[in-house]
């Protein structure tokens, strides 16, 4: 590949962040596939016509998004959704025992609609757009304790409400599709419980519940992902690591 250029159409641009941008498109278009070991910082310098220097910093940064997984020893490998690091990258919640788990997760319904208002604003649809609508219960040391709605644009993800649908529904988008989640970002609320939580949950109506609102985006900057999940507040907490 010839020396990466220095400026784009936006501008100048630090260059280990156009040899992120590379490397990046390199798992996107499935060049690069989960699990699989990537080369050597030298060899990525060389491809792309970068320093060794600028070949780490991209990799730095692609570790720092949990896109990539460093073993000591062994390399660079493009990273899993069943990797416990990165399912705790997006799963922020634990059992007030203090001990973090991954939930486990029932069905309720899973259907095709048209978009709502609001999903066609988060998820940037037309209007009309067909939408899959997930809705589930989600379990921590085997108590019922989120229920979460789940709205998916379907044009990607034709067929998936056909499909046994797997509690690690980031490694299904990824494996079955083709679509990794690269990052998220969560809107925490205070709400009261309503007659579906005091149904699914266990809670009277009114008690006091936390609201995540995340949307989440894959590796081409698109939204993906719109997940609203209503939290149990007196068995489980909302725990962010800010290292």
């Amino acid at each position: 590949m010839a020396p990466m250029e220095t400026r784009n159409a936006l501008g100048f641009r630090p260059l280990y962040r156009q040899a992120r941008d590379v490397l990046v498109g390199r798992i996107n278009d499935g060049t690069w596939q989960a699990g699989q070991a990537i080369p050597s910082e030298m060899e990525i310098a060389a491809d792309l016509g970068v320093s060794p220097g600028t070949a780490r910093k991209a990799l730095d940064e692609m570790e720092s998004e949990n896109l990539v997984v460093r073993h000591q020893g062994r390399g660079t490998f493009v990273a899993r959704h069943d990797d416990a690091r990165i399912i705790f990258q997006f799963f922020k919640l634990t059992p007030d025992s203090g001990e973090r788990e991954f939930p486990t997760s029932k069905v309720l319904r899973s259907h095709v609609s048209a978009a709502s208002p609001d999903a066609v604003k988060v998820l940037k649809l037309r209007a009309g757009a067909r939408v899959l609508q997930i809705e589930r219960i989600r379990s921590l040391s085997g108590k019922a304790a989120i229920a979460e709605t789940i709205t998916l644009p379907y044009a990607p993800f034709s067929g998936a409400e056909k499909l046994d649908l797997p509690n690690n529904l980031y490694e299904l988008y990824r494996s079955r599709f083709g679509v990794t989640i690269a990052r998220s970002t969560e809107k925490l609320k205070a709400v009261a419980a309503k007659r579906r939580e005091e149904k699914h949950l266990g809670v009277k109506a009114g008690t006091p519940l936390l609201s995540i609102d995340r949307t989440a985006f894959s590796l081409d900057g698109k939204p993906t992902e719109w997940r609203v999940s209503v939290c149990r507040t007196d068995i489980i907490h909302y725990l962010s690591d800010l290292k």
